[in-house]
């Protein structure tokens, strides 16, 4: 994907190019548009924008396996959507507070941010959807069914269509979520929880 045209494009169309480079593992062009919001929100101001911008720059953040700097910023979000009484933005940043928790290792404090998300999701009619396995996200259970295999970066960069960089770190961000130090034991946990099955 090549970055948005986001010089002219609204505030909500640049976050939503945030998750979009982030999900395909785009670092470099959700940080272009994170740092693009970021001069707007500076511009014009106003609440809002200062909890777009914010939001946007803790997804990165977490994207980039830093969840500690990620933190404060969806926290700081979070207060804006509370301020402007926006339940579904405020709950789906608490989603993301949970899995910055969850990459710090507060798995108690995670569950009970994850917990309050979904209920007011649910109070709303919002379709909330689950949380993947172990708190990865699609593409980080797709690397880890292959590192579940035996391959290498390598060759699962190959498989998926990725560089090597931006599969070792998915691995890395694997490893903090489910709390393993080796390939191996990802493997297992994978096997274990039922991402990999046994023909």
């Amino acid at each position: 994907l090549n970055p948005l045209p986001t010089t002219t494009a609204s505030p909500v169309t640049v976050a939503v190019a945030v998750e979009i480079f982030v999900a395909t593992g785009e670092l470099a062009a959700a940080r272009r548009s994170c740092d693009e919001l970021d001069a707007v929100a500076r511009d014009r101001a106003t609440p809002w924008l200062d909890g777009l911008a914010a939001d946007a720059t803790g997804v990165v953040l977490l994207a980039e396996g830093h969840a500690e700097r990620a933190l404060p910023l969806l926290r700081r979000a979070w207060s804006v959507w509370s301020q402007l009484d926006a339940p579904y933005e405020g709950a789906r940043t608490r989603q993301r507070v949970a899995q910055a928790l969850r990459a710090v290792g507060d798995h108690e404090a995670a569950r009970r941010e994850q917990d309050a998300a979904t209920e007011t999701l649910r109070r709303l009619g919002a379709a909330a959807e689950p949380p993947a396995v172990g708190g990865l996200t699609g593409r980080e259970v797709e690397v880890l069914r292959l590192v579940a295999t035996g391959l290498s970066n390598r060759v699962i960069a190959e498989r998926l269509v990725l560089s090597e960089k931006t599969v070792a770190r998915h691995v890395s961000n694997i490893f903090a979520k489910l709390d393993v130090h080796s390939r191996a034991a990802a493997g297992m946990w994978a096997h274990t929880h039922g991402v990999v099955r046994a023909d």
